[in-house]
């Protein structure tokens, strides 16, 4: 099989697995069906909090996750680098972390080598987070995010190759999934989180900058959206290009 072809099949698989997202998200209770990674989408946008604040002079404390699908990141600082920038930022990071992740595993899961480094990474970066900030130590988010740690090491470990291209696809699309299920909360200005009332990344980021949380939504949403259209851009192009046509190539 050439890998142009493998590659067009690949986009295929990718619209497949969002077309099914989509269904499965909008049908009642649907959310259900897609739970261990709505909690996934949570933990890579906690994550993407606490890490941007780390990178920009704060401490990372903890991450909670929780049962309902929601969670938290606590990070603490004197001053970011660059002010209200840094902390819009740090804002931001929450939506637009997963997103980046996710064009990255969509562009990446056509090549076999980087196939295999994302899921190590995912699996290193998620037991190394789960060590050292998801607390309690004994509570939801710390269990489910072991399991999470141990079956992406399985797969990147026994699965085939392509069983590892579907997994790292499949998670590209529940990455940009997870903002699809927090459009409420980013077009809001805060909302209930452990039985606290925070305010939203948007409305963080419209009180350290200028303009109304909702503009910062549709700003957010939009880059997402391109995103995902130049993701798939990327793969297609790569499937054009003479180049990489390998008749003797086997998958």
């Amino acid at each position: 099989m050439s890998l142009v072809n493998y590659e067009y099949k690949s986009i295929l698989m990718i619209s497949l697995f969002g077309i099914i997202t989509v269904v499965v998200l909008n049908i009642p209770e649907g959310y259900y069906i897609l739970y261990p990674f709505m909690i996934l989408g949570t933990w890579f946008h906690e994550f993407s909090h606490g890490l941007t604040a780390i990178i920009l002079g704060g401490d990372f404390h903890r991450l909670v996750l929780f049962p309902d699908g929601s969670g938290y990141a606590e990070f603490s600082y004197s001053s970011l680098f660059l002010g209200p920038i840094g902390n819009a930022l740090v804002a931001a990071a929450g939506p637009i972390g997963p997103t980046i992740i996710g064009s990255i595993f969509l562009v990446s899961s056509t090549n076999n080598k980087v196939t295999m480094v994302l899921l190590y990474t995912l699996a290193i970066t998620i037991l190394l987070s789960t060590v050292i900030w998801v607390r309690p130590i004994i509570g939801f988010g710390f269990f489910i995010s072991l399991i999470f740690s141990v079956v992406f090491f399985i797969i990147a470990i026994k699965g085939n190759i392509k069983f590892k291209q579907l997994t790292v696809q499949f998670i590209g699309i529940q990455a940009f999934a997870s903002l699809y299920l927090s459009i409420g909360y980013l077009f809001s200005s805060g909302a209930i989180v452990g039985g606290t009332r925070n305010m939203s990344d948007t409305q963080v980021i419209a009180e350290n900058l200028f303009l109304p949380y909702w503009i910062w939504a549709v700003l957010i949403v939009t880059f997402s959206i391109y995103l995902l259209v130049k993701s798939f851009l990327i793969i297609i192009k790569n499937t054009k290009s003479p180049s990489i046509v390998n008749r003797n190539e086997k998958f």
